[in-house]
C-alpha cells in the first residue's frame, strides 16, 4: 500500500482567495481548481509546512516573508485506487497580490463567495467550506472522506478536532 503525503496552502488577499485553475494532473485528464501545493518530498517528511512554503514559492513567486498568519487548519485523509493519502493544509494571507505565473496552472484571485462554485475535488470543497464557516477558530481539523451507502448515496467529509491524546490509559 503507498502513502502519498501532500502539503496544500490557500492565501487570502482581502476578501479573494488565490486559487490555482488546472488543466488536468498526474491522477485527472480535466480541469479543476485548487490550492498551491503538492507532494512532500523525501527531506519534508516531518515538516508539511516547509514543504508547503517551498511550494508556494515555486508556484506563485510568494516568499515566507510576505505571508501572514500561516498556520496548519486541516489534515485531510482519504483512500483511493489502493494508496492513502494525507494532505496538509495550511491558510494564510498575503501581504500583496501580485504573484508569477507558475508551470502547475493558471492562478487567480477569486472572491471568497465565488470558491463553492469552483470545480474542485470534494476534500477540498468541503475544507473551503469548512473554513468559511469556521474562520476565527484555531483548532486542527481532521476531515476524512466516507462513502455513502445505497445506489444514491454521495461521499461526505466527517470532521473532528485534533486534539492531545493519552498514549496509554491510566494503570489503577
Amino acid at each position: 500500500m503507498e502513502i502519498r503525503q501532500m502539503a496544500t496552502a490557500f492565501l487570502s488577499n482581502g476578501n479573494d482567495m488565490l486559487m490555482m485553475k488546472k488543466a488536468g494532473s498526474r491522477l485527472f485528464d480535466f480541469e479543476f481548481w485548487g490550492g498551491i501545493g503538492g507532494h512532500l518530498e523525501h527531506g519534508e517528511l516531518n515538516s508539511p509546512m516547509t514543504a508547503s512554503y517551498r511550494e508556494i514559492e515555486e508556484e506563485t513567486g510568494f516568499k515566507q516573508a510576505e505571508i501572514e498568519n500561516f498556520r496548519l487548519r486541516y489534515v485531510l485523509m482519504q483512500y483511493s485506487d489502493g494508496e492513502v493519502r494525507q494532505q496538509f493544509v495550511y491558510f494564510g494571507e498575503t501581504t500583496h497580490r501580485a504573484f508569477i505565473p507558475s508551470d502547475e496552472g493558471e492562478l487567480f484571485w477569486v472572491p471568497l463567495d465565488e470558491l463553492l462554485d469552483l470545480h474542485t475535488s470534494i476534500l477540498i470543497k468541503a475544507a473551503i467550506r469548512h473554513f468559511l464557516q469556521n474562520q476565527e477558530t484555531d483548532e486542527i481539523w481532521i476531515g476524512n472522506v466516507l462513502n455513502g451507502e445505497g445506489a444514491t448515496a454521495k461521499p461526505r467529509v466527517e470532521w473532528s478536532i485534533m486534539q492531545d491524546t493519552i498514549s496509554f490509559e491510566p494503570v489503577v
